[in-house]
């Protein structure tokens, strides 16, 4: 059983900055994929950045491009997203997932690839 545990999550204002982590327990992920996704009020959940085939693919959607980054630290079995330039647009629950297996797919954006997720962590951009 994978459980993932989200943090970092808050209120910022427009144009600041924050840092998201998605720590993994009762897994393996060198060779999986991780994905970021984000729910905001109203809208579907959307696939927003993701990490495969040993980091050695990353994506990320239209919407965080040039303001999002995701890392992983396999020491620390943790994913961050470094998120950028924040406005509110972004505020909405984020959450973190996980595939059960091993993928070496560059498609892995969509939430058909994964089989865990986290509790999620709130993202408020407001002045």
């Amino acid at each position: 059983q994978v459980q993932l545990v989200e943090s970092g999550g808050g209120l910022v204002q427009p144009g600041g900055a924050l840092r998201l982590s998605c720590t993994a327990s009762g897994s393996t992920w060198d060779y999986t994929a991780i994905g970021w996704f984000r729910e905001a009020p109203g809208k579907e959940r959307e696939g927003i950045s993701c990490l495969s085939d040993y980091d050695a693919n990353r994506r990320y959607a239209d919407s965080v491009k040039g303001r999002f980054t995701i890392s992983r630290d396999h020491a620390k079995n943790t994913v961050y997203l470094e998120m950028n330039s924040l406005n509110a647009a972004d505020t909405a629950v984020y959450y973190c997932a996980t595939r059960g297996r091993q993928y070496y797919g560059s498609a892995c954006l969509g939430e058909e690839v994964y089989d865990y997720w986290g509790q999620g962590t709130q993202v408020t951009v407001s002045s």
